[in-house]
């Protein structure tokens, strides 16, 4: 179904890439694209937080993100202002309640993620009180529309590669497709976007180009989506932390092929694997917001 909240991959802003010459294997010259990264320094009111490596889009969506999927921004929290400065790579987020997080900035352990993803030390304790829709759905048919829209949608990782693609989907349509250097940054640019935007999770499918990690496992259930979708593969400690959450987890999602380790009883088979299966999306590419 349509959505007034469509926000697609722009591989055309010029500020996310550069041309670098090199030569290739046969010692010929070639001319690439490569994804430009860059510091953002985070505040919370006048506390620095953390400096992020991202592709630089996004930065406010980004911050909230991050501070939300932390725990740091809650949900009753009423966000007063949010200042970005490009020229100095920094983005402050003030709220109107006083917040002073020196103790947990101490005690955070790293994880698996790339670019220095973090996921403080105590944040699953606060996924115990998180209960996931249990009668959400996952449909065959969504799935293999999905990851055919997705693959073949304009994007960074198909212009430049050396990034990582997170996208929001509901029912057959994607919703919100992020990027960056680091798939944490993804997830928690979508996550900031959802939280401005007053976005419901519990009927959302989450789907993401990087490895069903115990990091995006905590995330999804964080955010209270109840189905992960991946075309990469899984790791131990995110399968068994699936099952614990009640989520539905699945891996290697590729054309019509995949697997489901966790939250099985979502998924409805309404679609013979070889059966092709294209919804407009599919057909006609999705129409969005670039900016």
């Amino acid at each position: 179904m349509p959505s007034d909240h469509t926000v697609i991959p722009n591989p055309d802003d010029p500020r996310l890439t550069e041309p670098v010459r090199g030569i290739d294997q046969d010692g010929n010259p070639v001319d690439a694209r490569v994804v430009v990264e860059r510091p953002l320094t985070l505040f919370l009111n006048g506390q620095e937080i953390v400096t992020m490596m991202t592709i630089g889009d996004y930065p406010d969506y980004l911050a909230v993100g991050y501070l939300a999927n932390q725990n740091m921004l809650l949900p009753d929290d009423t966000i007063t202002g949010i200042d970005h400065d490009d020229d100095l790579g920094v983005v402050v987020v003030r709220t109107d309640r006083e917040t002073d997080y020196e103790a947990r900035l101490k005690k955070k352990t790293l994880t698996s993620g790339c670019a220095q993803g973090t996921v403080f030390g105590d944040l699953m304790e606060s996924l115990e009180g998180v209960v996931l829709k249990p009668d959400a759905e996952l449909r065959t048919s969504w799935l293999y529309t999905l990851t055919k829209a997705i693959n073949t949608m304009p994007s960074l990782y198909l212009a430049a590669g050396a990034i990582h693609g997170c996208v929001l989907c509901e029912r057959d349509q994607p919703l919100i497709y992020m990027e960056d250097v680091g798939r944490h940054n993804a997830v928690d640019k979508i996550a900031g976007y959802m939280r401005l935007k007053g976005i419901a999770a519990d009927d959302k499918i989450f789907y993401t180009t990087g490895r069903l990690t115990s990091e995006m496992v905590i995330k999804t259930v964080h955010m209270g989506i109840p189905i992960l979708v991946s075309r990469s593969g899984f790791t131990a400690w995110g399968v068994d932390l699936a099952r614990e959450a009640n989520l539905t987890l699945i891996g290697r999602a590729r054309g019509k092929r995949f697997m489901a380790l966790a939250g099985e009883a979502r998924i409805t088979f309404d679609a013979d694997a070889g059966d092709e299966l294209l919804s407009g999306v599919a057909r006609n590419g999705l129409k969005g917001d670039t900016s």
